[in-house]
């Protein structure tokens, strides 16, 4: 049943991006320029992280703000972070970024165009990230991010509901940097050569391999602990996001003692469920889920993940950004 709706959404797709190539549907560019991170599937493929890592590259050199849909929040509209901001009115990873860089404006609009003049208006930056907006082609970046991921990419995937695929697989040419995300950290060149002759690239294309770091210090409210002190513990791993297989093969690979409970990603905890994991006596998070937990349990503590690029990709792509990021290239160098 679900094969016929899948070749609809596919055609569907197809069209749209037809529509805007032709110019049929416009796209509009900005004068203060943006990045664009995205991917051709729904979540897992860290975005997030991605737009951390810009943030702490960037951070310094542009006055900088992030521009998300806000996923799931309650809120309608244009909203502006502050400090006083709820996980509620801005969404869980708005929230995150918001918490973390307290130095970078949020914003979270599910149109991205009025989103970015309102930036523009009230906050006047040089630079603004636009978190998960690659299918968005009302706007047109200075520079965009694809991101796939090792396991699960796309060029192997189909259209929804089938596959996870949101986007045609042709889009990934208006990409100007594919990322290979959660890739093995000692990944074979032969398997670089594969990716690089299936992601079918274009000459201006750059295309980049990255893994996940976690790091080893847990972070909780008032406290922290350092992954070994688990060690002697068994815990509760807590996880609502699209794809907790790299962590929980993480906390495996350190011989740690827990279980698992799953949940969809981006999940708004029931009071039933709160009421059930207080009772835990060791609670282990993402920093996602704990932005939307840990103001109601205390024995819970969240494990901080960022990319780590192979191949010194990190100083590839912060290169490829230079030309593309005018008048402020020169603040990379």
């Amino acid at each position: 049943m679900a094969w016929p709706i899948s070749l609809i959404y596919g055609v569907v797709v197809h069209v749209r991006n037809l529509l805007f190539d032709y110019q049929v549907l416009k796209s509009k560019s900005y004068k203060t320029p943006t990045i664009c991170v995205g991917n051709l599937s729904v979540g897992g493929t860290g975005k997030t992280p991605m737009i951390e890592f810009l943030i702490s590259n960037l951070q310094g050199k542009y006055k900088l703000a992030v521009l998300s849909r806000g996923y799931k929040r309650y809120s309608k509209g244009f909203q502006l972070g502050t400090m006083k901001s709820t996980v509620e009115q801005l969404g869980d990873e708005p929230f995150q970024i918001q918490r973390k860089y307290p130095g970078i404006r949020v914003a979270v609009d599910a149109d991205r165009q009025n989103g970015i003049s309102k930036l523009q208006k009230l906050v006047g930056p040089d630079l603004i990230l636009l978190d998960d907006a690659f299918q968005h082609r009302k706007v047109t970046p200075a520079f965009s991010i694809l991101l796939t991921t090792y396991s699960n990419p796309f060029f192997e995937d189909w259209y929804l509901p089938t596959g996870d695929l949101r986007d045609a697989k042709s889009a990934s040419r208006r990409a100007d940097c594919i990322v290979v995300t959660k890739c093995p950290k000692n990944m074979e060149r032969s398997k670089e050569t594969f990716f690089i002759k299936r992601l079918k690239k274009t000459s201006d294309q750059i295309v980049l391999f990255s893994t996940l770091a976690y790091d080893n210090t847990l972070y909780g409210n008032h406290t922290y602990l350092k992954l070994d002190d688990l060690k002697e513990k068994h815990f509760t791993l807590v996880t609502g996001i699209a794809n907790p297989g790299p962590l929980v093969n993480y906390l495996k690979e350190n011989n740690l003692d827990f279980d698992h409970e799953q949940f969809p990603d981006h999940h708004s905890f029931s009071p039933y469920e709160i009421e059930s994991l207080k009772k835990k006596p060791l609670l282990l998070t993402t920093e996602k889920d704990y932005v939307r937990l840990n103001d109601t349990i205390e024995n819970l503590y969240y494990v901080r993940v960022e990319h780590q690029f192979l191949d010194c990709g990190e100083r590839k792509l912060l290169d490829a950004m230079k030309g593309k990021i005018k008048p402020y290239s020169q603040r990379l160098s």
